[in-house]
């Protein structure tokens, strides 16, 4: 049971909200925070120079009284409530918050010629006292904190409502983003899904980022690669049916015609040979296609120990210099005079240099040269180890190169020109080297004919 996942733009929208949100609590709290405490130390700054003013005041008068009253007339200009102080230590107020802010402390400090910067909280209503010496006394200056902080307050707030908007356009152009983020996913989703429906003309237009666009050309390409092979697979079937069309035909032809006595006695051995060559063949090609299914499947093993390619291939000489000097082509075994070790499964690699003989001995006409060569070639880890088949035939075309392994790519350009095995046999050498951990090659030959080379890992190869 699987989970249900949301969309990747639901994904990224409620992380873009995350992080708008969170971005826009912590930037609002410093910023109302520092707001708010630098808008006290400036209110609190514009009530001490009033202060200081009214202090300057007091002191040019002719007397310390009219300095006094010079004062509290330039306070009552400005609306600022305030509090005098006698020499005596008497508190007049224009207000009775500003007379209740000062406490006898600060009066006798006043009166003792000292200044008083505080905030208090009078009838639970929190004020910023400034207060002054005078030669009459002293003069305070008090004033409401909410009206001292009420312009900056209101600047606070639309500070915050700024960083409301703020993150919402964030969370909308997200979500914008992400849905643009995902349109191109979900039509590459959608294509992979016609693919896994059978379809073969998509195309996917590659849009959206760099990332998401190579996505989107790798499902292209892949569709473009599905349809190529399926292509080749239709014509690998097609050319196998005629393969086992063609001797089963003869054989059915020729079974019936010695079922009805329509074949001479003396023709007898001439049919059945004629039979038994149809049904070897028929033979070959069923074991070819049986190897190439195999090779495909994953219980398909092999045992990867250390042989010694040299008395492999010295073995292997034996059989097919019989072979082909029966065929009138010349031999000739090139082996290095010691042992040349291989990590690989001996008895497939013994398959491989058959599969490969044969093919050569197929093509080279009387006369030509088939070479089996194996030698050790140094490289930077450990080296490989290479067994080599040339021959002195018709060879290979540049484009036969690219091709040579693919089933039956060479047995549908040369049917009817040369001679043909079963189409197969190159795939299956190809399929083998690859499962033992090596590689093969096609090229041409010093002898004029095709060449293929296996390369093997040898001991300490990584």
């Amino acid at each position: 049971m699987s989970r249900s996942r949301g969309s990747l733009a639901r994904q990224i929208s409620l992380l873009a909200v995350a992080v708008a949100v969170v971005t826009a609590v912590v930037a609002g709290a410093l910023a109302v925070g520092l707001a708010r405490q630098s808008n006290e130390l400036a209110a609190r700054g514009v009530l001490a120079r009033l202060a200081d003013a009214a202090d300057t005041a007091a002191d040019t008068g002719v007397t310390a009284q009219a300095g006094q009253v010079r004062a509290r007339r330039t306070l009552s200009a400005l609306h600022v409530e305030f509090a005098t102080v006698s020499r005596a230590g008497r508190v007049v107020g224009t207000s009775r918050l500003a007379g209740d802010a000062l406490t006898p402390q600060d009066v006798s400090r006043l009166l003792a010629g000292g200044s008083v910067s505080a905030r208090r909280l009078v009838d639970g209503i929190p004020v910023l006292l400034e207060a002054r010496s005078t030669p009459a006394g002293g003069i305070a200056l008090v004033q409401p904190r909410g009206a001292a902080l009420a312009a900056g307050e209101q600047a606070i707030r639309r500070t915050v409502l700024a960083l409301v908007v703020a993150a919402a356009a964030g969370i909308a152009l997200s979500v914008l983003l992400a849905r643009r983020l995902a349109r191109p996913l979900r039509r590459t989703a959608d294509a992979a899904h016609q693919l896994a429906g059978g379809r073969r003309d998509v195309v996917v237009a590659a849009e959206g980022p760099a990332e998401v666009a190579e996505v989107a050309d790798a499902v292209t390409t892949l569709a473009r690669a599905l349809s190529r092979s399926e292509a080749r697979q239709r014509e690998f079937l097609l050319s196998v049916s005629h393969e086992l069309r063609t001797p089963l035909t003869a054989i059915t032809g020729y079974a019936e015609s010695l079922a009805e006595g329509v074949v001479p006695s003396e023709e007898a051995p001439r049919v059945g040979a004629v039979m038994l060559g149809e049904s070897e063949r028929l033979g070959r090609l069923v074991h070819d296609l049986l190897d190439l299914a195999r090779l495909g499947a994953e219980q398909f093993r092999v045992e990867l120990v250390p042989a010694d390619l040299t008395a492999m291939a010295r073995d292997a000489a034996g059989v097919w210099d019989a072979r082909c000097a029966a065929a009138g082509v010349r031999f000739a075994a090139e082996l290095p005079a010691g042992p040349v070790v291989a990590v690989t499964d001996a008895a497939r690699v013994r398959q491989v240099l058959d599969g490969l003989l044969e093919n050569a001995l197929r093509v080279t006409p009387a006369g030509a040269p088939i070479v089996l060569a194996v030698r050790p070639e140094p490289g930077p880890h450990g080296g490989v180890v290479v067994a080599e088949v040339r021959d002195g035939g018709p060879g290979l075309a540049p484009d036969d190169l690219p091709v040579a392994f693919e089933p039956s790519a060479l047995y549908d350009r040369y049917r009817g020109v040369r001679q043909v095995g079963t189409g197969l046999g190159l795939a299956i050498v190809h399929g083998l080297v690859t499962r033992l951990g090596g590689s093969v090659e096609a090229g041409h030959a010093p002898e004029g004919g095709a060449r293929f080379t296996v390369r093997l890992p040898a001991p300490g190869h990584g």
